[in-house]
């Protein structure tokens, strides 16, 4: 077969390293030696022996889901072999992890992540259920941790001295040593004209970087489960 589609551009290359690598800008590789874990669904492809187990989140994991709206329905990958994952032609990234390190991402940003890495659901502080029920996944440990987004994320320092504003809905992540409040940035006298659509954001504080996403509108088909 000829033409641009078996172009070298297209064509998966041999693998070189266990774990997880960049296979291009819309999709990530897992080169499976025991165990990792990855969203449901999320598999686009695989070669070796490998089995796809769906991950409980045990009676309280449900409870949470049930009441923030966040989770991470999640599958273990088990055995050998390779393994491509995707979500919906987003744009990927891997973040590594190193101990002592803390990345807090929201949860619809998770594609897949070493079987080293712990995550816990976390309520976003100063947020809480009548903020707006903000609540993030909380990434500890040493390993890599794959994320999509959509369109190419902003990663803005943060300093004490110039702390960052972000739209809720916005928001791909955070690093450790940062601090968290809601802001109003919308008078009383604006939101009876209607509003500017700009009411409240997250104020990040402290030393460390955010991750936003180049879009405040809530996805809809990423949400779905």
């Amino acid at each position: 077969m000829k033409g641009d589609l078996f172009s070298s551009e297209h064509m998966v290359r041999p693998a070189t390293t266990p774990g997880m690598t960049v296979e291009n800008a819309k999709c990530l590789r897992y080169t499976v030696h025991g165990e990792m874990l990855a969203r449901q669904g999320a598999m686009v492809a695989y070669r070796g022996d490998l089995q796809f187990e769906r991950k409980g989140q045990g009676v309280g994991g449900m409870l949470k889901r049930a009441v923030t709206g966040e989770g991470l329905p999640l599958m273990t990958v088990r055995g050998q072999g390779e393994a491509w994952f995707a979500q919906e032609a987003q744009n990927c990234f891997v973040v590594e992890i190193g101990p002592g390190d803390e990345f807090t991402v929201n949860g619809r940003n998770v594609l897949c992540f070493d079987a080293t890495l712990s995550y816990r659901i976390s309520t976003v502080k100063g947020a809480g259920i009548t903020g707006g029920g903000l609540f993030n996944s909380v990434f500890t440990g040493h390993g890599k941790l794959g994320l999509v987004c959509e369109g190419s994320p902003l990663v803005i320092p943060v300093t004490p001295q110039s702390p960052v504003y972000v739209d809720t809905d916005a928001i791909v992540g955070w690093t450790a040593g940062l601090s968290t409040s809601l802001h109003r940035s919308q008078s009383l006298g604006s939101m009876l004209r209607g509003g500017s659509g700009e009411a409240v954001q997250l104020v990040l504080q402290g030393q460390g970087h955010v991750v936003v996403r180049p879009s405040e509108a809530p996805p809809h088909k990423a949400q779905q489960r």
